[in-house]
């Protein structure tokens, strides 16, 4: 059987138990995989489904990395940001949060036409939860893009 084709985001994670129950909770994941890693409590693999995509997270394991762990703690953040485009994103939001996540740019209507934050998971990355509720022209865009960096 042939697994999914294109990008899946693969994270690694301080506690894969807990962000299998985090990402079920917040995102309404569904559980695909789940595979033990030998001799330890960690897991080497899971796949959940969350919004019709595929996303892979393992425990970190720093002794098959050189030592070093590979979390988003451990490295002092993350410049990766995975992008969510919902039909409601109040409600995806509000999930997110009560399960757990931070909010590092509120929920707000954008000038881009899309009600829009980013919020940070008990695990270190980082998240965008979009809905498009309008349609700008490129010109509104440009417009609205230099008063909203202007200040």
């Amino acid at each position: 059987m042939a697994g999914p084709v294109g990008l899946t985001p693969y994270l690694v994670v301080n506690n894969a138990k807990e962000a299998i129950d985090f990402y079920t909770k917040a995102f309404g994941a569904r559980e695909v995989a789940r595979h033990g890693a030998p001799n330890t409590e960690k897991l080497m693999h899971v796949a959940l489904e969350v919004f019709g995509s595929m996303m892979y997270f393992a425990d970190d394991f720093p002794e098959f990395c050189g030592g070093k762990s590979r979390t988003p703690q451990s490295l002092g953040g993350t410049p990766v940001t995975l992008h969510l485009q919902v039909e409601d994103a109040q409600s995806v939001w509000d999930k997110a949060v009560a399960a757990g996540a931070t909010v590092t740019m509120p929920l707000k209507d954008q000038f881009w036409g899309d009600k829009y934050g980013q919020l940070v998971d008990p695990f270190g990355h980082s998240w965008s939860i979009g809905q498009t509720i309008s349609q700008p022209s490129a010109e509104e865009i440009e417009v609205s893009a230099a008063a909203a960096f202007k200040a």
